[in-house]
């Protein structure tokens, strides 16, 4: 009986094989490079309405007509899409996720050579910038069903006037204008280089001591008991810098314990004879080198130097948060082993001790389960398919084929474990973010695919071991990212032990690493509406245990066991502040209040909502106040995914604001309504803006653990838009995640507190563009920061330009052209009447911000102007 099953599979299988090599040698009815398309937007608060209208047009460049029949033009599109059909008789409709698709209405008769059509199509909200454009054009066939071919030709029309560019009635502004970036950076001074402290992020105590030491070489380094790896590593780091030899002098370095410090301090003395590092562990030791690289000119780190000098200081130094952090989601789009390595890099020149490692969500699992092969298999691609059991949709326009290295991709187990040894010979951290119960689709489908997988071979236990899904659930829902299938099921006992399994693989990898794993992050965000209602498994559940009295509890019942299985395993569980909250009415309006259930079980909860504006903005003081740990980590300040600024040009969400180096540097973290200066849609915040809302409490303030910034992937599809994207940004976090309290922060008159910040901001501007933006320029091989586009004034035919971070190099051009790295370069108002002014700012690799162009008036237009 088990061979004539196993004949028939094979025979089947020779059948189906033939039948797809038959449908792959069918020629596609239209050459999909030949049909060309754009993308507009038409408006926003379309029909007066938080809605905007944007127009797909598609021409047929080839000699034969675009078929009236037998295809699908699938998309993805990161807004919400009104479905039906448009005129031109072509359907829109939603296929699940991000991802969309045309097809041909009944009267639909195609599109003739040289012709084109033209489809609005309204989507939910506004759009903004470039990133906000639909992507991953592809067409398939009727024919080809598994086959998906890519449009070449699109182009995305940029977005110029206020129709477009207008959100909403009463937005602030169109763009921001070289104008307004000019008066930003007004209140920025030039400090010279020499006045400028050498040490960064700010040390608690620094002290010139006059004169320099000099090395020509790898001097001779000494450690203390237990320091010996850490003088490895400055080994290295000094070979990088000046090759194998060895110093020709007398100097040394000593790295010695010091009981009296704190593990994470250090005291570092530079002489001319030498260096010493004292600290506490290994860990103060590490930081201690760290400075001592600050000290370092920048330019240093472009290759092997002849000699470095290195001026003589003495340093002592601590952290303000022991908890300082970074996420990267790496499951949205795909960031490989060597994108990680460089961010921890940059993490430990900084003194950032924590990586958030985001490698699970719907459109993506990232980490090889050996155990769970399908995890990665099916939930670590992504690609076109008829019913997507071998692979996931594509996604933040990944496209049809699996090899697209944004949309597929995993590290396998070792590779993760040299990412785990990377880190913490950094003394970084890694924390592993399982997401669960919502944002799990990758995990969902992979367990679907293998339990049809074990059934259809008769194992149905094993089939049903890990699976996540109740089969006969008929709840309806759509996330936030408008999926319908993306919630782990809590009442299946199988979704408990693939929890375990993981866990259990997660633990046994950091064994092997000898990597710290004191907690695992469990997620818990955006479980929508409507989940579970009609799950047999879950009213079944409802009816044999007493404590869950409604679908709500549920939520409660699910962490508590996900608790349990992290606590039976030595760690502690870490999640989204939605973990820590519980749904309640107040006055018979839903409300959601800090849950009582495990205020005293360590919960460490990320909280993200502080929206200003948005109601939620005491949120992070709320559940600290209650008794949670709490991570700082706002999108109002740390969503490193939030523009910089509103442009079409720039990248990023904007959702929660725009979101600047500025932003993580002002923040102060226990008041941070004090100096929050715009709300989310950036309109000017008065301190009534917070009356009423809770403030934290001298308990509160203990349980704040840390800040962490966050780079959600959506519109991150590559190594330089993720550098892009994090830097200078991630300075900003550094700076107020290690330095102490500022004196501006704790200052209570208002006059003398902006005035000290003033100060300050300028100190930290002209730190980043005389010596860290420089450094990272050479560090590493360089990295991709943003650099920010020039500010200009005109008055009277002269056109003055300034900076964000002073010493950037802006050069200019009169005549049309570009300017290059052999442009003038500005160093003075220039005259420039009836002229088209372009200014870049240029880093010391002759690397180029976006460029910004004036038309300069004539004198005599701008004075009749001025006089009107």
């Amino acid at each position: 009986m088990r061979q004539k099953f196993l004949g028939k599979l094979v025979a089947t299988g020779l059948l189906l094989t033939g039948a797809v090599q038959i449908q792959a040698q069918q020629p596609a009815p239209f050459d999909a490079s030949r049909l060309k398309s754009s993308w507009e937007v038409v408006e926003n608060h379309h029909q007066g309405k938080a809605k905007f209208l944007s127009a797909f047009t598609f021409v047929n460049t080839g000699n034969k007509p675009f078929p009236a029949k037998g295809w699908a033009l699938y998309f993805n599109f990161v807004r919400s899409v009104t479905p039906g059909v448009l005129p031109g008789n072509v359907k829109v409709e939603n296929v699940n996720g991000d991802l969309y698709k045309f097809s041909p209405a009944d009267n639909f008769t195609g599109i003739n050579p040289g012709d084109s059509i033209k489809l609005n199509v309204e989507g939910d909200a506004w759009a903004v910038n470039f990133t906000d454009a639909p992507a991953g054009f592809y067409l398939v066939w009727d024919n080809q069903p598994e086959k998906g071919f890519p449009l070449k030709d699109i182009t995305v029309r940029p977005s110029t006037t206020a129709r477009q560019l207008m959100r909403y009635p009463g937005d602030k502004t169109a763009v921001v204008t070289p104008t307004d970036i000019f008066k930003q950076n007004a209140a920025v001074k030039d400090i010279p280089a020499a006045q400028l402290p050498l040490v960064f992020p700010t040390p608690v105590s620094y002290t010139a001591t006059g004169g320099n030491l000099v090395l020509d070489g790898v001097p001779a380094v000494t450690t203390d008991p237990g320091l010996e790896a850490t003088g490895e590593f400055l080994k290295k780091e000094l070979v990088t810098l000046l090759g194998k030899r060895n110093a020709t002098g007398n100097s040394s370095i000593a790295f010695k314990n010091d009981a009296s410090l704190a593990a994470n301090a250090y005291k570092l003395q530079v002489t001319p004879a030498g260096i010493t590092i004292a600290a506490g562990s290994s860990e103060g030791a590490f930081y201690g080198i760290q400075s001592l690289k600050s000290l370092i000119t920048p330019a240093a780190w472009s290759g092997v130097q002849k000699s470095v000098s290195i001026p003589a200081v003495q340093v002592t130094d601590y952290p303000r948060f022991n908890y300082r952090a970074f996420m990267i989601d790496v499951a949205r789009n795909y960031h490989n082993k060597r994108d990680l390595l460089r961010i921890l890099d940059i993490m430990a020149l900084y003194k950032l001790n924590v990586l958030h490692y985001h490698f699970s969500d719907d459109e993506g699992w990232r980490l090889e389960i050996p155990s769970l092969p399908e995890l990665t298999e099916i939930g670590g691609k992504r690609g076109h398919s008829s019913n997507w059991r071998n692979m996931l949709p594509p996604s933040y326009g990944s496209g049809p084929d699996t090899a697209n290295a944004a949309g597929s991709g995993f590290l396998t187990r070792s590779e993760f474990i040299d990412v785990l040894r990377y880190a913490t010979e950094r003394h970084i951290r890694v924390l592993p973010e399982i997401e669960t119960p919502g944002h799990a689709r990758a995990a969902v489908k992979s367990m679907e695919t293998r339990y049809y997988r074990l059934k259809e071979q008769g194992k149905q236990k094993e089939a049903e071991e890990y699976l996540l899904t109740d089969l006969q659930d008929k709840s309806q829902y759509r996330s936030v990212q408008n999926w319908n299938d993306n919630v782990m099921n809590v009442a299946l006992p199988s979704t408990y032990r693939f929890l375990e399994k993981v866990v259990e693989e997660l633990q046994a990898m950091y064994r092997e690493a000898g990597a710290p794993l004191p907690s695992i992050h469990m997620g818990g965000d955006e479980v929508p509406n409507g989940v579970f209602e009609k799950s047999p498994a879950c009213l079944t559940l409802m009816q044999q245990d007493s404590s869950v009295k409604d679908v709500n509890d549920l939520w409660y019942y699910y962490y508590k066991k996900v608790n349990n299985i992290l606590r039976t395993r030595g760690l502690e569980l870490a999640g989204w502040e939605e973990a820590g909250m519980r749904k309640t009415t107040i006055d018979g309006e839903a409300q959601s209040i800090p849950n009582p259930d495990f205020v005293n079980d360590n919960f460490q909860l990320n909280v993200w909502n502080n929206v200003i504006g948005g109601g939620q903005e005491d949120l992070s003081y709320r559940l600290a106040n209650a008794g949670y740990k709490v991570i700082l980590s706002g999108v109002s300040n740390f969503y490193f995914d939030m523009a910089a600024m509103k442009s079409f040009d720039e990248p990023g969400f904007y959702w929660g604001g725009f979101v600047d180096v500025d932003k993580p540097f002002y923040f102060i973290p226990f008041d941070y309504y004090k100096n929050s200066k715009v709300d989310g849609r950036g309109n000017p915040v008065t301190p009534a803006m917070f009356v009423g809302k809770d403030r934290l409490t001298g308990f509160g303030q203990s349980n704040i653990r840390g800040i962490q910034g966050l780079l959600w992937s959506e519109t991150v599809t590559s190594s330089d838009r993720m550098e892009y994207m994090m830097l200078p940004k991630l300075l900003g976090l550094a700076e107020r995640a290690w330095a102490q309290d500022p004196a501006w922060a704790r200052e209570k008159d208002t006059a003398k507190a902006d005035a000290m910040y003033a100060q300050a901001w300028s100190v930290f501007s002209n730190v980043l563009g005389k010596r860290e933006m420089p450094r990272l320029d050479n560090y590493n091989g360089g990295y991709n920061w943003r650099i920010p586009t020039a500010g200009t004034s005109i008055e009277d035919g002269v056109i003055s330009a300034n900076v964000q971070l002073p010493g950037l190099v802006i050069r200019y051009t009169t005549n049309g052209d570009e300017p290059t790295i052999k442009s003038p370069v500005y160093t003075s108002p220039v005259k420039a009447a009836g002229k088209v002014v372009k200014l870049k700012v240029f880093n010391t690799r002759g690397r180029s911000s976006r460029t910004t162009t004036v038309k300069v008036p004539q004198v005599e237009t701008q004075l009749k102007n001025n006089k009107l």
